[in-house]
C-alpha cells in the first residue's frame, strides 16, 4: 500500500535517511525542513516544504496550508529537533523555551492540526523519534530529557485518545545515531561501528511500523548500539 508521509527534519540526518527509504519504497513524501535550499536536487515523488517549527504562532495557519495542500496525507513521522545539553543554570530562559517548543510542543501543534483528517481516513499512522533520553535523565540533560519524556508521555496518551479510530501512534527511542546531531556538541559516539547507530537503522523501523498490518499497533521501539561508548571531544 503506498502512502503520502509527511517528515519533519527531512533536510538532514535521520529524517533525510527517513525519506529516502520511503522515497525507495515508491511512497509519496512531503520533506519538512527550516531552510527549503538544503533539498538541492528534485526526487520523483518528494514534495519540499519550507516551515520553521520554531516559529509556533505561525503554525496553525501554514499547517492548515499544507493539509489543503496534501489532502492524500496519511501519515506523519516527526524526526526534527535539537540536542543542547549542559546544567539548568547554564540556560537562558528563552533557550528552555527554545528547546522545548522546537523538541515537543511544534509536535503537539502539527498532531493537533492533522489529526481530524487522519481520523476519517481509512488508515493513519504518527510515528515520533523520540531518545533514550526519553527513558532515564541524565546529568547535564536536564531540559532536553524532558523534552523526550514529553514526548513520550504525549504519545502514550494519544494512543489511548486514537484507540477507537484507524490512526496507530508510534514511538521509536534511538540511542545516539551517527549523524550532524553532535556536530555543535561537547561528546559523540565512539569511533567502532558498534559504539553508534546509522540513520537508515532508524529508517528501517519506521518502514517497519508504517507497512506493518492495519490491525496492528506497535507502541514503542527501542534502538541502541551494540556498544555504548561516548567519545568526548577537545575543547
Amino acid at each position: 500500500m503506498k502512502r503520502t508521509v509527511l517528515v519533519t527534519g527531512a533536510s538532514s540526518g535521520i529524517g533525510r535517511a527517513i525519506a529516502r527509504n520511503l522515497l525507495q519504497q515508491g511512497h509519496q513524501v512531503v520533506g519538512v525542513s527550516r531552510d527549503r535550499a538544503r533539498f538541492t536536487r528534485e526526487m520523483t515523488g518528494f514534495t519540499p516544504v519550507q516551515m520553521d517549527l520554531s516559529q509556533i504562532h505561525e503554525l496553525p495557519q501554514k499547517l492548515h496550508d499544507l493539509e489543503q495542500q496534501f489532502p492524500e496525507l496519511d501519515a506523519v513521522v516527526f524526526s526534527a529537533g535539537r540536542g543542547q545539553f549542559g546544567s539548568l543554570e547554564q540556560f537562558s530562559y528563552r533557550q528552555i523555551e527554545a528547546l522545548m517548543t522546537l523538541n515537543f510542543t511544534s509536535q503537539v501543534f502539527i498532531t493537533r492540526a492533522l489529526l481530524p483528517a487522519l481520523k476519517r481516513k481509512a488508515r493513519g499512522d504518527l510515528i515520533f523519534i523520540g531518545s533514550e533520553a526519553a527513558l532515564k535523565g541524565s546529568r547535564k540533560g536536564a531540559v532536553y530529557c524532558a523534552s523526550k519524556f514529553a514526548v513520550r508521555g504525549f504519545t502514550q496518551a494519544l494512543r489511548e485518545e486514537c484507540s477507537k479510530s484507524n490512526v496507530r501512534v508510534c514511538l521509536i527511542n534511538p540511542g545516539m545515531v551517527k549523524t550532524p546531531f553532535f556536530e555543535q556538541l561537547s561528546f559523540e559516539p565512539g569511533d567502532d561501528a558498534g559504539h553508534y547507530l546509522l540513520p537508515e537503522d532508524v529508517a528501517e523501523a519506521v518502514s517497519y511500523v508504517l507497512n506493518s498490518r492495519a490491525q496492528m499497533v506497535i507502541d514503542e521501539i527501542n534502538l541502541n548500539p551494540l556498544n555504548k561508548v561516548v567519545k568526548f571531544k577537545k575543547s
